[in-house]
């Protein structure tokens, strides 16, 4: 996310301290902004982790999308194109980092659960100014802060992009329309496939089932949808559930909360 015109941009200052934590909110002047808006795509020197306290962030790069519900962090590595979508963020942070810091961080983007040590190393970081040399203490605290990055559990939030061709072009008809109910050989035959081809080359390409992949980006959409203001009910029917507890079961499997759980601490 670039800085607005009458600020440095840290995010591509390599002059500047290992580690430069920013306070998001949703204000004309704020470096990191958040609230509900698209940044397109751009890329950062330095490498950047961000995270909301509340609503929801969408990264997509080159290799797919991740999701970055209310406490988990999403890690780019420096240079990594992106684009990003935020749904009703009003409060989170941004943190950038050199890229001679990011020896031991993960090499591709992914999302990361945030402990409260972590959150509150970053707040503290946050109040400094981003532009002044660090003291001894600052750097101390940086460093325990890259630790704590490095040690963070990986979230499975990710959907990964198919490279073949043919199963991008059935990814890419599944993203535009999430809830479309076609059968998995009406899928195939987008990329001339057979529903057999489909199942073995998504498997092979993408690390996970045809089947799995599609709920992933159904569970994006709906985490968009439900952040947005839909009800469950309509989430639910959009997809095509029997009821509205078959995908409260479904999305309590996938996020470990369900659906008014999350969208409480979306909405704090």
């Amino acid at each position: 996310m670039k800085a607005t015109a009458s600020s440095m941009d840290h995010s591509e200052w390599l002059a500047g301290p290992d580690l430069i934590a920013l306070g998001g909110r949703d204000e004309a002047n704020s470096e990191f902004r958040l609230g509900s808006r698209e940044y397109g795509w751009h890329q950062h020197a330095r490498a950047q982790l961000m995270c909301v306290e509340n609503g929801l962030i969408h990264v997509e790069t080159p290799d797919g999308s991740w999701l970055l519900p209310p406490q988990r962090a999403g890690y780019l590595p420096p240079g990594t194109p992106h684009r990003v979508r935020i749904n009703g963020a009003l409060s989170g942070w941004s943190v950038y980092l050199l890229p001679g810091c990011c020896g031991g961080l993960p090499p591709r983007p992914c999302v990361l659960a945030i402990s409260p040590l972590l959150q509150a190393l970053v707040r503290r970081a946050a109040s400094w100014p981003p532009s002044a040399p660090r003291s001894p203490e600052q750097q101390r605290i940086a460093a325990v802060t890259l630790d704590e990055i490095r040690q963070a559990r990986h979230e499975d939030l990710h959907l990964p992009m198919p490279s073949d061709p043919r199963l991008r072009r059935i990814a890419q008809a599944i993203l535009a329309d999430p809830a479309g109910q076609r059968s998995i050989e009406e899928w195939a035959r987008i990329g001339a496939l057979s529903g057999r081809s489909l199942r073995r080359l998504m498997r092979d390409d993408a690390g996970m089932s045809f089947s799995r992949w599609r709920q992933q980006a159904q569970l994006i959409w709906a985490m968009e949808k439900l952040a947005a203001g839909m009800s469950v009910a309509q989430a639910s029917d959009a997809l095509g559930y029997a009821s509205p507890s078959n995908f409260i079961a479904m999305f309590r499997r996938a996020m470990g909360a369900t659906p008014a759980q999350y969208l409480s601490l979306a909405r704090k």
